[in-house]
């Protein structure tokens, strides 16, 4: 077994109730690595012959909780959540911070896979080398912030009893869905502390089609060991000493740029991304810390970055709201999107957001869309219950329990928002598919493409095998697979130093992983794989490469307002680029993937598959 790893995995049949240890031969963690790219691989293995007819939410496929070979030994430690997903019917790697990896390292386990339902709600303890299935009726249709709180108690007390002479135990790792897993609202997000989340995807309906409330881990054993321990140490201390100096993310996290990428690079969504440029100097991170900061630095386990803060309404009609800063996506998303440029409503969105278990970017997308439709009167207070207008933060909170509880018009918002357009198009007679924001049913992240002024440039999304996700892109350097590797490692992309962390892994595996070898073959072998299964899609949504490998079609109207008013996204030059993507990774002109591309990657099992695919 290579160094960076505990050894074993857990697999866990809820349908039969049946738990066991299997192991993964060393071959297949070095062609993967771990997180996305092991959950990829296994899906195809085990669900490959009969991907098109896997119901996402059916008992057959697989939720897939990851670790990697540098989770928690690298600073940031990350899970990666994956399985086919509700959104996409692909792959998407979904990661988030917690302790709740480490828990599950020193438990001795490397990662989890989840088949099957069970009968009635339940939750997975994972000790030392131990899994159980245990009731969770009282925690179904509970928050977030109440499901940490019973699990926290109940969790520390069983574990005091078993073993008293431990002492005072210290609160487990847990990830959870909210009632919008469990109603299987599609773009429900993996929960972990009261404001992480592991949003894309739609796993959180995933884990609610098993009756899966949460997965908590307890370890007392240590973290694996690494290849070289004395070069470790050296490496740490130089990881530390960079992170530390990066002072304007410790000081205040990615929410200092709410304002920045609006008024600045006129990328942030504003009302549905009808516009995308504000002047709003509400949201800058002074307005935020000033009033509603409690703790401005909060790091998960060995992360020095701190880029985390917490807030909190302290008066008022929201009091007693806290979540994150909130970061710059759920800024966005939570308020600029919704039309709501006052932070103090911007983080009860978000709270809200967060304790119903809604992904703070996709389930804000379908929101704003929403208000879209009714701005334009072809959705109506009676499909409601109420108004929606833009910036109306008490509307919006009674439509995010609306879609999280499937009432009224929520029952088909809550099958996100590319499906909900093709369903409200039947319903109404109008066709709102320009209204849609998504990639591949991934609603977008919260950087535009019309200015190109932000990272995210032409095919960022458009030729992406994770559709809308805006942390796995394709940029300029098509071969720059370094997000692959941090999502499959697994650990954060904020703590990455990319001079040092190739050397860092080669530090912990004991393998020669280095930038050019992952890009060309691992990395590679993954996005392929990914893409692949993309494409097979099914049973209700399949993807046509000459069609769906494109942008969100409001982002080729030109912006209305701001310093780049009247730029768009140059669609000649999104298919001139998309080709030079698939030549260089090995696809043919409609991005599937060739004979020898398969064979170089030891895909070969693949082609009779994707010969399907071609034409």
């Amino acid at each position: 077994m290579p160094r960076g790893y505990a050894g074993k995995f857990l697999d866990v049949d809820l349908t039969r109730e049946k738990i066991q240890d299997i192991t993964i031969p060393e071959k297949t963690l070095y062609q993967y690595v771990g997180g996305r790219g092991l959950a990829a691989k296994v899906l195809w293995d085990r669900l490959g012959k009969q991907w098109s007819t896997v119901d996402p939410m059916g008992p057959k496929n697989i939720l897939t909780i990851l670790t990697g070979p540098l989770t928690a030994i690298h600073p940031g430690a990350r899970v990666c959540i994956s399985g086919k997903s509700p959104l996409s019917n692909g792959t998407v790697g979904s990661t988030t911070s917690s302790e709740f990896p480490m828990e599950l390292k020193c438990a001795g386990y490397d990662g989890i896979f989840v088949t099957g339902k069970a009968s009635d709600p339940v939750y997975l303890l994972v000790t030392d080398n131990q899994a159980e299935i245990r009731d969770a009726s009282h925690l179904w249709g509970k928050l977030g912030e109440d499901t940490i709180k019973i699990l926290n108690a109940e969790v520390r007390e069983e574990l005091g009893k078993r073993k008293p002479n431990v002492g005072l135990w210290r609160e487990p790792g847990i990830i959870y869905v909210g009632p919008a897993g469990e109603n299987l609202m599609r773009n429900a997000a993996v929960l972990t502390k009261v404001a992480h989340a592991a949003g894309y995807g739609g796993y959180g309906a995933l884990m609610g089609s098993k009756n899966l409330k949460a997965v908590v881990a307890k370890g007392r054993g240590p973290l694996p060991e690494v290849a070289a321990p004395k070069a470790m140490e050296i490496m740490l201390q130089r990881y530390h000493k960079r992170l530390i100096s990066m002072d304007r993310m410790r000081r205040w996290g990615t929410g200092y740029v709410g304002w920045y990428f609006g008024a600045v690079t006129s990328s942030e969504p504003v009302r549905n991304w009808q516009e995308e440029w504000h002047d709003e100097r509400s949201m800058t991170g002074p307005r935020y810390s000033s009033r509603f900061w409690v703790k401005p630095y909060w790091a998960d386990f060995n992360c020095s970055r701190s880029c985390m803060k917490v807030s909190c309404i302290k008066s008022g009609r929201w009091k007693g709201d806290i979540t994150d800063m909130p970061d710059y996506e759920l800024e966005a998303y939570c308020g600029t999107n919704l039309g709501i440029f006052n932070p103090e409503d911007n983080i009860h969105i978000s709270a809200i957001i967060d304790n119903l278990g809604m992904s703070g970017i996709n389930g804000p997308n379908t929101m704003g869309f929403a208000a879209e439709l009714y701005q334009r009167g072809i959705l109506t207070k009676e499909d409601l219950g109420f108004e929606l207008k833009w910036g109306d933060t008490e509307a919006f909170t009674k439509l995010a329990w609306l879609i999280t509880n499937r009432e009224k018009i929520g029952d088909i918002l809550a099958e996100g928002t590319y499906r909900a357009a093709q369903k409200i198009t039947k319903l109404k007679g109008v066709d709102v598919m320009p209204y849609v924001v998504h990639v591949k049913g991934i609603e977008i992240g919260a950087h535009g493409t019309r200015s190109n002024q932000d990272f995210t440039k032409d095919i960022a999304y458009a030729a992406s095998v994770q559709g809308g996700d805006h942390t796995s892109i394709v940029n300029d350097g098509y071969n720059d697979l370094s997000s692959v590797f941090m999502d499959s490692a697994v650990f954060c992309s904020f703590c990455a130093v990319h001079d040092l962390m190739w050397d860092f892994a080669q530090v912990v595996t004991g393998w020669d992983l280095t930038k050019h070898k992952f890009c060309t073959d691992q990395g590679q072998r993954i996005v392929t794989l990914q893409r692949t299964l993309l494409l097979l899609g099914g049973p209700d949504i399949f993807w046509d490469p000459d069609k769906d490998d494109d942008n969100p079609p409001r982002f080729y109207e030109p912006l209305p307002t701001g310093p780049y008013a009247g730029k768009t996204t140059d669609k000649a030059f999104v298919e001139q680029k998309k080709q030079e993507y698939y030549a260089a990774s090995g696809w043919d002109h409609r991005g599937i993937p060739t004979t020898d591309t398969l064979k170089r990657l030891d895909l070969a099992d693949l082609e009779k598959t994707v010969k399907g695919l071609r034409k």
